[in-house]
């Protein structure tokens, strides 16, 4: 896919810029917005409906600090899978509580998961119950975070 294209939807400077300004706020009004990048509240408007509408911009979220939010304990899991199962092992952990982000890898494991959760026995109850449970996994491995920083924080 050439530069600047996402799904055949080209993007110009001014559209960069609007999805700069609304990944750093999300809630900056359309008037705010178009006085920022001296544009008019039209074509502020009609510019982020497109992107919307071209899945550019999948939607709006709270930035949510998740110790603050009672989920302290995080770990990074890397599973190794019977290569037949990938698809429903997938599917299975996209239903799975704590499962914030899933990469299918290559290297020398097939999936790497983010999870954050309440503590150890939630975590230990994921890992071993649940994900070590699934038909098709064969092993995991639980790097425990200590600390996270922020990009550009």
């Amino acid at each position: 896919m050439p530069a600047g294209e996402t799904g055949g939807t080209v993007l110009d400077d001014t559209d960069r810029r609007i999805l700069a300004e609304l990944a750093r706020d999300g809630r900056m009004s359309m008037r705010t917005l178009a006085e920022t990048l001296h544009i008019s509240r039209a074509n502020a408007y009609a510019r982020v409906a497109r992107l919307q509408q071209d899945g550019v911009i999948r939607g709006f979220h709270a930035d949510v600090d998740p110790v603050a939010a009672g989920l302290t304990t995080a770990a990074y899991v890397t599973l190794n899978l019977q290569q037949a199962n990938w698809r429903e092992v997938l599917a299975r952990l996209r239903t799975l509580p704590g499962v914030v982000h899933i990469g299918l890898v290559g290297g020398d494991f097939d999936v790497i998961l983010l999870v954050r959760v309440a503590d150890n026995t939630e975590l230990r109850h994921l890992v071993l119950d649940e994900i070590q449970g699934m038909q098709g996994v064969v092993s995991t491995r639980t790097l425990l975070l200590f600390e996270e920083s922020v990009p550009g924080g």
